[in-house]
């Protein structure tokens, strides 16, 4: 069977970095330019008509923002996933992306192998976000004033988890891989794979990023990991 080829959507105001990454990921392995969008007004309906299976979202654009963009799409069944491109990499706005859904960030001077990367990788159902890089995320907005009221829902939230499901998750806001958690709670690969799904269903989130960042506001990543337990 031949590999799936990604069907990506380019989206920035600057033309200049739109040609950029269309010629830098267009001759990528895997990877088609199926079109470019100028501002996030124009994401619904360069996605319903080109149908791409991810979308590289500027968060800075001047009518409607990556922010709004994601927030749109994401909240459609069936959408794209969605990688923001920024200039920062500790920046508000991203955290605030990847709460709306999007699947990751990457900065606008990685390495095009790197973004092309991101790309398949997200593409597949795996966050472009390494554990170091969403602790310096959260650690960026830890002392907003609105973190004591999202502690508060977020542990409500979470309430109505089994313990399984709870460590599950846990082991997810930990930057944990399926194996490492299938290994750490003597569990298999696909039923780890089953929770996570579970988990986004009853939570109502997109993906692992949502689930992570749902356990640190609830402060669960606060202590050290619990003691591995048997089925």
């Amino acid at each position: 069977m031949a590999p799936m080829t990604i069907r990506l959507l380019v989206v920035d105001d600057d033309p200049l970095v739109r040609a950029g990454l269309t010629l830098m990921l267009g001759g990528a392995e895997g990877i088609e330019i199926v079109g470019e969008g100028s501002d996030g007004a124009e994401v619904p309906d360069l996605v319903a008509r080109l149908a791409p299976d991810v979308v590289l979202m500027d968060i800075r654009m001047p009518h409607v923002d990556g922010l709004t963009a994601t927030e749109r799409l994401r909240a459609r069944p069936g959408a794209p996933e969605v990688i923001v491109l920024t200039t920062f990499h500790a920046d508000e706005q991203v955290l605030r992306a990847l709460r709306a859904g999007a699947a990751g960030f990457v900065l606008k001077d990685t390495a095009p192998a790197e973004i092309a990367g991101a790309v398949l990788r997200v593409a597949a159902g795996d966050p472009v976000l390494s554990p170091a890089v969403t602790r310096q995320l959260m650690t960026h907005v830890a002392g907003a004033p609105e973190v004591r009221p999202r502690r508060d829902t977020a542990a409500e939230r979470l309430a109505g988890l089994a313990d399984r499901e709870r460590e599950v998750a846990v082991a997810v806001g930990r930057g944990a891989s399926n194996a490492e958690i299938a290994d750490r709670l003597y569990m298999s690969v696909p039923t780890v794979k089953t929770y996570v799904s579970r988990l986004l269903a009853k939570l109502g989130l997109n993906n692992r990023v949502q689930i992570a960042l749902l356990v640190h506001d609830a402060g669960l990543l606060d202590h050290e990991p619990p003691e591995r337990t048997g089925e």
